[in-house]
């Protein structure tokens, strides 16, 4: 058995100054997932929660954060773990935040009828394709972020 010898919030590969073209084209890609129709409070939320079940700590932090100062409330995203539990998410949220759980569990299963149509429901097409493709980003991320530790914490 192998132990962590990284300090927690370390850097342990420096994926975007190694491979910047790469990083330039995922910050493109990520610009271009927030341009559309659906509104920041619930890209927050979607990247936020992603995040946790991911365990990527850079992403939970940032996104914390940015839903913070976007407006969203302590109490809801100290709940973001817990959202089928509380009352605090609008049915939209709901629908977004079951989607982002599924495509993000994929070794799970597959993404069930019941959810895709769920967001189906509560999402115009076109809003549902942006959806995805922000769940898409934030699970690249995430990757990048939980296991090369790209991003040091900061306090």
């Amino acid at each position: 058995m192998t132990t962590d010898t990284i300090a927690p919030g370390a850097t342990r590969l420096a994926v975007d100054t190694l491979a910047p073209h790469l990083m330039k084209a995922m910050n493109g890609l990520d610009t271009a997932s927030r341009k559309g129709t659906l509104e920041d409070s619930l890209i927050e939320l979607v990247r936020a929660r992603a995040s946790q079940l991911n365990g990527c700590a850079y992403c939970v932090d940032l996104h914390t954060k940015d839903a913070r100062t976007g407006g969203e409330s302590e109490r809801r995203l100290h709940a973001l773990v817990v959202w089928r539990e509380t009352p605090f998410f609008s049915d939209r949220e709901r629908a977004a935040l079951a989607l982002t759980e599924a495509a993000t569990r994929l070794t799970d299963g597959p993404v069930s009828d019941e959810v895709w149509a769920e967001a189906a429901a509560r999402f115009e097409p076109v809003e549902l394709a942006e959806l995805l493709w922000n769940i898409a980003v934030i699970n690249a991320w995430n990757r990048l972020g939980a296991v090369a530790r790209a991003w040091p914490l900061e306090d």
